[in-house]
């Protein structure tokens, strides 16, 4: 914030040299730079959390699969049928 006003009381208060469009210039890039490194840690903020909850759920489905299979009486029927239609 005290970066802000000390360059808009240099940009106010004379006319423009060319240290002080150097300035302007650095001040812009500056932000610009600010802007892509941020936008590479918000993609990383995403992407993390998002994996994880992939990763999560599909252990919990694999799971409950196999839960499934367990529980359920009959499920070796499908050897039967295969040697059924040969």
């Amino acid at each position: 914030m005290i970066i802000d006003w000390l360059m808009m009381k240099l940009i106010t208060s004379a006319p423009p040299t060319k240290s002080r469009k150097f300035m302007k210039k650095l001040h812009f890039m500056v932000i610009i730079a600010s802007i892509f490194a941020l936008q590479a840690c918000v993609h990383k903020v995403v992407t993390v959390p998002a994996k994880i909850a992939y990763k999560t759920t599909k252990g919990v489905v694999k799971g409950t699969v196999a839960v499934g299979k367990a529980i359920i009486p009959g499920d070796s029927d499908d050897d039967d049928d295969k040697k059924d239609k040969k």
